[in-house]
């Protein structure tokens, strides 16, 4: 199977227009589950992201110890505290009866604290029988994981590092062989993978998308978290893991180049936010 190079006319199918008669949540409904004392930010990040991306509503999840703070940083969030300072069961099943059921999509582990491996295994299980869209990042990308998201229509979002973890294989630095290891696993788990990198690999094992960025200011802490905002904003419109991966990829690195451009090589995740719908703006679409 030949990669293929991600352009802008690629992107354009992947990315749905809006009706012009829609409603508040028809362009999707959102839930971010992260954070922990150390890590407030990258929930936050996530949640932002999703609504700058297009998503009406974003339900961000975060502990108790957060939830305060959460709020304070943007009155667009609606933040439904864990009762537990990590996810734990009780905490899962605590938030399963607060959330909406007809929610479109999550992103789940950005600086997330987990307390037992039930736990993820229980709220990834029941969001899936909820036909809820999934994208799993950082604490959530965990080997014991793979046989519950297998053939769900679910992304996962590693860097090199988090690969290792999750699938027991070093990458190598040959972009040929990185491709040929990232449709492998594609492919044995029936997931979507976006290995994060200077040119992003998107592959479900039987297409593959490169996106190559070449912005080397997106290293700074929170771009991923962003990432997996976009993931999932596009994933609560586009329902296709493969094309709304794609699609989050390239306008991520889009936005990227954006604050690149203006700031030089001293961006911070959150500069992306404004950038976002700078990115977006030649795929807006609006039908009757």
């Amino acid at each position: 199977m030949a990669a293929q190079n991600l352009q802008a006319s690629i992107v354009r199918k992947f990315i749905p227009a809006r009706k012009l008669t829609s409603r508040k949540g028809d362009n999707g409904k959102v839930l971010v589950v992260g954070g922990s004392y150390i890590y407030h930010g990258a929930p936050i990040l996530s949640s932002i992201a999703a609504l700058r991306t297009g998503a009406d509503l974003v339900y961000t999840c975060v502990p108790k110890v957060n939830a305060q703070a959460t709020r304070a940083i943007s009155p667009n969030l609606i933040v439904i505290p864990l009762v537990d300072s990590k996810l734990t069961r009780g905490a899962v099943n605590k938030l399963l009866g607060q959330i909406p059921n007809d929610l479109d999509s999550a992103t789940i582990g950005m600086g997330l604290a987990i307390a037992d491996k039930e736990a993820l295994n229980l709220l990834v299980k029941s969001l899936l029988d909820r036909d809820v869209r999934l994208s799993l990042d950082a604490s959530a990308l965990v080997n014991y994981i793979l046989p519950l998201i297998s053939n769900k229509n679910v992304v996962v979002t590693p860097h090199a590092g988090e690969f290792k973890k999750m699938f027991s294989e070093v990458l190598p630095e040959s972009k040929k062989e990185r491709i040929a290891i990232v449709e492998k696993h594609a492919r044995e788990n029936s997931i979507t993978i976006l290995l994060k990198g200077a040119t992003d690999i998107i592959s479900d094992g039987k297409k593959t998308f490169l996106n190559t960025k070449l912005t080397p200011a997106m290293t700074v802490g929170g771009t991923g978290d962003v990432l997996s905002g976009i993931v999932a904003s596009m994933l609560a419109r586009n329902r296709n893991p493969l094309e709304s991966s794609a699609a989050a990829s390239f306008v991520n690195g889009m936005a990227a180049k954006v604050v690149q451009r203006k700031v030089g090589l001293h961006m911070v995740a959150s500069d992306l936010f404004d950038a976002i719908p700078i990115a977006l703006k030649p795929f807006d679409k609006i039908k009757q």
